[in-house]
């Protein structure tokens, strides 16, 4: 019964020097530094994607906006300027969160490539 609980020398071996190749300090640290490096590039995308999303939400409410002031318009041209300002400040919102989406982006891609995990 002990034999079949016995390791053969060569596995024991094996395993001591898988061991001593990969936890060596500069296998570590590049192994963290990579995991840091991935860590923050998945930050970066998502806060984008985060961004894309806004910029979308903001496209789909100004498109409503707009889409609400012609129809009052055309009940109502007596009230023109009214609905013109309400559209102009729907496509503004528009355009303020195309420059957000635009900022983060590249925000996002200076920090991606400015980061050093090894200090």
């Amino acid at each position: 019964m002990a034999d079949a609980v016995r390791v053969n020398p060569q596995v024991l071996d094996t395993i001591s020097v898988l061991q001593g190749a990969t936890m060596v300090s500069g296998v570590v640290r590049t192994s963290g530094a990579g995991k840091a490096y991935q860590s923050v590039a998945q930050s970066s995308a998502m806060a984008v994607q985060d961004a894309t999303d806004y910029l979308r939400n903001m496209g789909t409410m100004s498109t409503t906006a707009v889409g609400a002031a012609m129809a009052q318009l055309l009940a109502d041209p007596k009230e023109f300027g009214l609905y013109k300002e309400v559209i102009n400040e729907a496509q503004g919102l528009v355009t303020k969160a195309a420059d957000n989406f635009k900022t983060i982006g590249k925000d996002a891609a200076e920090v991606l490539q400015n980061f050093s995990p090894t200090g």
